[in-house]
């Protein structure tokens, strides 16, 4: 049997750092979680398509990327029977314990990596101590590998409680693109959920604080814009052409005209442009990468509205067609008083916490909002909170980490929530290389 989670938080922490994986090609890592999830023991588990209905994710890859990252995991000499239920990009999994009469708790954390090629300066700790990421090309520049690790630790120490109830943990893939919450909070796990968790670490907040339950997350969609025109010669007929790059540059002018509302912020930005040939070409074909932000869901949606309508008005002015398709999407939800409490209280009482912060504004966007807003539409209550980490540089850079001290902190916030939510008054102590 192998060693308890708890007693190994910062070695199981550095072997996932080390293979990050993009969104929907979390292949070794959702493998490496069946692993563990089958050494401590859970009562259910639903892997890849049996979590949620594969044709509800957003965001998928093109099956080429997805072939090469299987290849990846297959190469790194994962096991290929827990490969095969993934192929495809049905990553991710869902685990539950089922302890009887009592209240069900959901748990939600994200399990993908970012393309940021880690940095290989002695000064960041990961490469100094040899768990850099080892892919060339990702990493977990966001904290998903701390949050995996609570995942786990929080469950097995929730086994060992005298919990109650029922414990249903999501291991979500494809965040970063906002698209895994989505398919999970419609699955059949997602039912029935008394109280649900979901939670990230730093965020700008140092090691030793908690911010028991965040608001004002921005709701958010990603869109995929293509604009298609006539080539010709730029030279001797540019009159003959439809100019899919000057109907672009109109669009991008008029997104960031989109007028501010009076209900509240909104954000717009363009974030990838890419097309045409050559420099005496009329660019027949452009692409561009979009999103749209807003501090309600239905602010968002006025954004993206607009952001459609100047793509489509634009391109008719330059005599082109413009496609614009919403790749993601997620919603806003804030954090229940009564839950954010909860976790306060818990806090309160953990070793290592010294500030506790009720709430504060997220600013930024979290598609398990799609969960969050799920549970709250059923009646239940839901939470997310930060457990602060000390972390050298911001999230989304080469540089970033945190700080291992958080790994513990994190397991015994979550436990000590779920198990105050469920009436369970003590949680099982830590035990090994974190003590």
């Amino acid at each position: 049997m192998a060693d308890a989670v708890r007693a190994r938080l910062a070695e199981l922490r550095r072997d996932l750092h080390r293979h990050p994986e993009p969104g929907w090609c979390e292949f070794r890592t959702t493998a490496r979680l069946v692993e563990e999830l089958r050494a401590i023991g859970v009562d259910e588990l639903a892997v890849g398509a049996d979590a949620y209905d594969p044709a509800d994710r957003m965001a998928v890859p093109s099956d080429d990327r997805l072939d090469e990252w299987y290849e990846r995991a297959l190469d790194s000499g994962t096991d290929p029977d827990l490969l095969e239920p993934l192929r495809g990009g049905t990553t991710g999994c869902v685990a539950v314990l089922d302890r009887g009469e009592g209240p069900t708790v959901g748990l939600r954390v994200d399990i993908d990596g970012l393309f940021i090629e880690e940095s290989d300066d002695a000064a960041h700790d990961p490469a100094a101590e040899g768990f850099r990421s080892e892919t060339g090309e990702t990493m977990h520049a966001c904290g998903h590998d701390t949050h995996m690790t609570w995942g786990l630790a929080t469950l097995e120490a929730v086994k060992d409680s005298d919990f109650s109830g029922r414990l249903v943990v999501f291991f979500q893939p494809a965040e970063e693109v906002s698209g895994g919450g989505a398919p999970m909070a419609k699955s059949e796990y997602a039912a029935g959920i008394d109280y649900f968790f979901a939670v990230h670490v730093g965020l700008d907040h140092p090691t030793g604080e908690v911010v028991a339950g965040i608001e004002k997350p921005l709701a958010m969609c990603h869109i995929d814009a293509e604009i298609e025109g006539t080539t010709a010669h730029a030279g001797k007929a540019p009159e003959a052409g439809a100019n899919a790059i000057h109907a672009l540059g109109t669009a991008i002018e008029s997104v960031y005209g989109i007028p501010r509302h009076s209900d509240g912020m909104t954000r717009v930005n363009v974030g990838r442009v890419e097309g045409g040939t050559a420099s005496n070409v009329i660019a027949d074909e452009v692409e561009a990468v979009a999103e749209a932000r807003g501090e309600t869901t239905e602010l968002m949606e006025y954004a993206k509205s607009e952001l459609r309508r100047r793509f489509e008005k634009a391109a008719e002015l330059h005599d082109c067609e413009a496609t614009v398709d919403v790749v993601s999407e997620s919603p806003r939800a804030d954090s229940d008083p009564e839950l954010v409490e909860a976790v306060a209280d818990a806090a309160e009482g953990v070793r290592g916490v010294d500030r506790v912060v009720p709430t504060a504004d997220f600013g930024a966007s979290e598609d398990a909002t799609f969960l969050m807003e799920r549970v709250q539409r059923d009646g239940g209550l839901a939470c997310y909170s930060i457990v602060g980490t000390d972390h050298p540089t911001s999230h989304h850079t080469a540089t970033f980490d945190v700080d291992e001290r958080s790994l513990e902190t994190g397991v015994e916030v979550l436990t000590r929530s779920i198990l105050s939510v469920a009436g369970v008054e003590s949680a099982p102590e830590l035990a090994g290389e974190n003590r």
